[in-house]
């Protein structure tokens, strides 16, 4: 169930642009966009047993606009921290990590 609220934390942050979680190769995205994917987790364990574990996803805003509006919103989320930015195909990648 957290996936589905952050997938709908993401949708508010893109603004009415489109939000993919993990697209398969076969999928045509439109830009602007945000991707997002699973990529690591963060257990945290008490006698020898875990009792908490966050997932943290990898979210890319993509867009070619370098000033993207969907930054600032996706920087604002809790627990988000801004890692790298990148270009490619004439597209600006601005790649978060998020606890959820």
């Amino acid at each position: 169930m957290a996936r589905e609220q952050l997938q709908l934390l993401l949708e508010a942050a893109a603004g009415g642009n489109k939000v993919y979680f993990q697209p398969p190769a076969n999928v045509t995205m439109e830009y602007p966009c945000i991707v997002y994917e699973r990529d690591a987790s963060d257990t945290r364990y008490a006698d020898n047993a875990p009792y908490t574990m966050r997932f943290r996803y990898s979210v890319k805003v993509i867009d070619s606009n370098a000033d993207s509006p969907m930054l600032g919103n996706v920087a604002s989320l809790p627990l988000c921290l801004y890692d790298r930015h990148y270009t490619a195909g004439n597209l600006h990648h601005d790649v978060f990590n998020i606890y959820f």
